[in-house]
């Protein structure tokens, strides 16, 4: 199983396979099998930490009152998730795996999939 990259952050933009930017980094969470990563603090602020390693007990704030799957929620927390606030004002945000990363850099993610192919945010 494939981890999220250690320098992703809040406000990193997104983009498709086809490099179209879909929009923003809005929240993560690592794997809840996996260690923080070893990033100097400078690099992430304590509240995206705190946010990155949170439990079952926030998965409301993760969520919200989506009407997700329960099998999806627990596969996004399990494997860890970036959640994208997408560029438009009807785009619904979207739910990115780990698997569905193919680069990250300081500034950008670019994803091997197109926006079609992410999980929705209902």
């Amino acid at each position: 199983m494939q981890t999220l990259p250690p320098e992703i952050h809040k406000g990193m933009k997104v983009f498709d396979r086809t490099r179209k930017e879909i929009g923003r980094i809005d929240d993560f969470r690592f794997s809840e099998n996996e260690d923080w990563p070893d990033v100097e603090p400078t690099d992430i602020d304590a509240s995206d930490r705190r946010r990155a390693t949170f439990g079952l007990e926030n998965l409301a704030e993760a969520f919200g009152v989506e009407r997700l799957p329960q099998e999806l929620r627990e596969r996004l927390l399990r494997e860890g998730y970036i959640r994208v606030d997408t560029a438009g004002l009807f785009s619904a945000d979207r739910y990115i795996l780990p698997e569905q990363i193919a680069s990250a850099t300081k500034d950008a993610v670019t994803l091997n999939v197109s926006e079609d192919e992410l999980i929705r945010r209902h």
